[in-house]
This record gives structure tokens, C-alpha cells and sequence, in this order.
């Protein structure tokens, strides 16, 4: 080897050496099962950026609210708890309506029209999440939301006094106009909210009803397709402002990558979902005639209600959408 050979190979070395000594390990917390696309799409974004970065950071996930619980997963990361983490934005519509956005019922029901809503909305989301010290990375979308209950319902009618869990500000409003009890109820309990009696019936995705085995407590799932959420992951801006620009780089692009399979895993499960709740013993439909007409005009009601609340930027967003 020749000196000049030599001292390239020492320098490399050196250079390894201190990534390694200055690696950097960020937790990230989430809410749902391991199993569920959402989670198993976070551990590959997660896998992405500590390969891309050559382990100089490494991000590990937490599914199931094991390290922060769903609720508390936003203000843990834009208070610094922790530097990284996905949550259902729209849980938070409460805070602003901007996240409520893609929970309003009957706007985008379809996945094409769910991309499309979102695209006139990510500037604002994002400028929302900035105002709060977080940096938006990627969303991703759930299944058309179903009802689920334990007795057959053919109208609004028949869901009065139910005991139904609720997980954001529309679920909680639908909860209201239907004179059911509402409950919030993270995902990671609703098992047992259901074995417990605690809650009788909620609006979801398949997913959520395959993730929990609510064929064991439920007996119909009604496939009103009322809207598509969204987990969004974001990160501290603090942390973000402390990393590189090539690391940045790294996980933007993971971030894009998450985003394109994460739709892709949504789209793919959507009837595997169904069917399996039909396998385990579930009455899979579409809704009554009077049950859907009752719940558009409760749609009609909350969009007039989020339009008030939002203002010119959400009147932006619809008419952004409606334009596409």
C-alpha cells in the first residue's frame, strides 16, 4: 500500500468512525398494531432512513401506543418528548379544523378523490403542523370508514342510545346527530372496550375491525364509505433544523416512498379487509336506502359546520378539490 493509499484508507476509516461515534437514535412512536399496513409501513420508512443514512440515525418504531398513547403521540413530538412520530391527524380537528379535513363525510369517499382533497389541502396542513413546531413527512390514507354495530340498523332511528366510540371531532358530531353516546376510545383499547360493553358500536375502516376481531363482540359492519382518513407523520422542528441537508434529503425521500406505498397497501386491502369480516361471521352490506339518506343529510350538516369553523382557508381547500 502507498502512503497516499494509506492515509485515503485511514481517513475513510476516521470518517466511519465518527458517523458511528455521532449516530443518533430516534424513537417513533405510533398507535396501531404491528400488524396493521400503517405500523409495517413506518417500519420500513423507518428502515429506509437508518440504511440510507448508513446508521448515522437510526429510527426505531413503537406500534400500539407502547411508548406514547395515540393522543398523546402530537404533543409528544412537537414538545420534543419525542423527535419523531405518525398520528391520525383528524383526531386532532378539535385543535384546528384544518386536520379535520379529510373526515368530512360524503366530500371524498373514493381513493382517487381522497388523493385529490389532500393535494388542495397539504400546503395548509402543513403550514398548520409548522405553526406547531412539527415538520410534516408523509400521509398516508385508511379504507372507506364503515359502521359497525351489534344489531341490524336501518335508519338513524336505530342508532339512538347506542354507546359509540368515537376518535375524532366527525365521529363525535355523527355520535351527537344520530343521539348516540359518544366515547373516545383509542384504537389500542377498543378491544376491550368492546368485550367490557364501554362501546357498542363505532365508524371505521376494515382494517380496524380486522386489527381488533370485532367479530367477536359485533355482528354488522355497513359499508357506508363516509370518508378516508389519514395518519400523518411528522417531525420535531427542532430536530428536524438539527440534522444535515443530505440527511434531510434521506428521509424526504423515504417520506415519498412511505406516502406511494402506503397508498398502494390501502387500495390493496380494502375488500381483503371486508372479506375477512365476512368470513369471521359478519353481515358485510352496503346501508338501507333510509340509513344512507340519513346519514348524507347529517354529511350536508357537518360540511356547512367544518366550512363555518375553517374559514377562507377551508373554503381555499373545497374549492381547490372541487376544481380538480
Amino acid at each position: 500500500m502507498t502512503r497516499a493509499s494509506a492515509f485515503l484508507a485511514a481517513t475513510a476509516f476516521a470518517a466511519i468512525s465518527a458517523s458511528a461515534a455521532f449516530a443518533e437514535k430516534w424513537d417513533m412512536p405510533m398507535a396501531y398494531p404491528a400488524t396493521n399496513y400503517h405500523s409495517e409501513n413506518g417500519a420500513k420508512f423507518a428502515q429506509c432512513v437508518t440504511d440510507g443514512t448508513s446508521g448515522a440515525l437510526e429510527i426505531v418504531t413503537h406500534p400500539n401506543g407502547s411508548l406514547f398513547g395515540g393522543n398523546d403521540i402530537k404533543r409528544a413530538v412537537a414538545t420534543g418528548q419525542a423527535p419523531i412520530g405518525e398520528r391520525l391527524v383528524s383526531a386532532h380537528a378539535n385543535e384546528n379544523p384544518l386536520y379535520g379535513v379529510d373526515s368530512i363525510p360524503f366530500l371524498a369517499t373514493s381513493f382517487d378523490d381522497s388523493e385529490k382533497l389532500w393535494k388542495a389541502a397539504s400546503d395548509k396542513i402543513k403550514a398548520a403542523l409548522d405553526a406547531e413546531n412539527l415538520v410534516y413527512l408523509y400521509a398516508v390514507p385508511w379504507p372507506p370508514q364503515g359502521l359497525y354495530t351489534k344489531k341490524d340498523i336501518n335508519s338513524a332511528a336505530d342508532l339512538s342510545g347506542i354507546k359509540f366510540r368515537a376518535y375524532n371531532a366527525a365521529t363525535a358530531r355523527i355520535a351527537e346527530l344520530a343521539g348516540m353516546v359518544p366515547v373516545q376510545i383509542e384504537a389500542a383499547e377498543l378491544s376491550q372496550a368492546l368485550a367490557t360493553g364501554v362501546a357498542e358500536s363505532f365508524i371505521s375502516s376494515g382494517s380496524t375491525g380486522y386489527d381488533s376481531k370485532v367479530w367477536e363482540q359485533l355482528t354488522n359492519f355497513y359499508d357506508i364509505q363516509a370518508w378516508l382518513p389519514r395518519n400523518v407523520a411528522f417531525v420535531n422542528k427542532d430536530a428536524w433544523n438539527g440534522l444535515d441537508e443530505a440527511t434531510k434529503i434521506v428521509i424526504s425521500d423515504c417520506g415519498a416512498t412511505a406516502a406511494a406505498d402506503g397508498l398502494a397497501k390501502a387500495e390493496e386491502l380494502s375488500s381483503f379487509y371486508l372479506d375477512k369480516l365476512a368470513e369471521n361471521g359478519m353481515k358485510v352490506a352496503p346501508p338501507a336506502d333510509q340509513l344512507k339518506s340519513d346519514l348524507r343529510g347529517f354529511g350536508e350538516t357537518m360540511t356547512n359546520e367544518w366550512l363555518e369553523n375553517a374559514g377562507a382557508d377551508g373554503q381555499a381547500v373545497i374549492d381547490a378539490y372541487k376544481s380538480m
